[in-house]
């Protein structure tokens, strides 16, 4: 069975960091464009950064843009986020997402729909 799976989520304090990592079982990873979603009780699921197969090309929400960081090793065929400067408002259930890319130097966008593969979540709780 093809799925993703996230970890690294936490509780830390205002200010702090976390690193949130996304593999796949059943597919490989590295052959998918990757995005990492939010969701809350307060908003529906908002997309917050994107990264192209070839990892050439990222996007960003304003969200978390200078704060949050994507990458990817291929070779581990895992997806990053690093996420520093944590503020309560970040709290929430974090998700990867996986795409098929007709190019690899293309992000698939910071649309759900546009994903075909999400992990089960991963939960982060900022707050003093």
């Amino acid at each position: 069975q093809s799925q993703l799976v996230e970890s690294g989520g936490d509780s830390v304090q205002p200010g702090g960091s976390l690193t949130l990592s996304c593999s796949a079982s059943g597919f490989d990873l590295s052959g998918f464009a990757v995005a990492w979603f939010r969701q809350t009780p307060e908003k529906a699921r908002e997309g917050l950064t994107a990264i192209s197969i070839s990892g050439s090309s990222i996007a960003y929400a304003d969200s978390v843009r200078d704060r949050f960081t994507i990458s990817r090793d291929n070779a581990k065929k895992t997806v990053y986020l690093q996420m520093n400067n944590l503020k309560p408002e970040d709290t929430g259930i974090y998700f990867c997402a996986a795409a098929t890319s007709n190019t690899r130097s293309n992000t698939r966008g910071l649309r759900a729909g546009s994903y075909q593969y999400w992990g089960q979540g991963t939960w982060v709780s900022v707050s003093s």
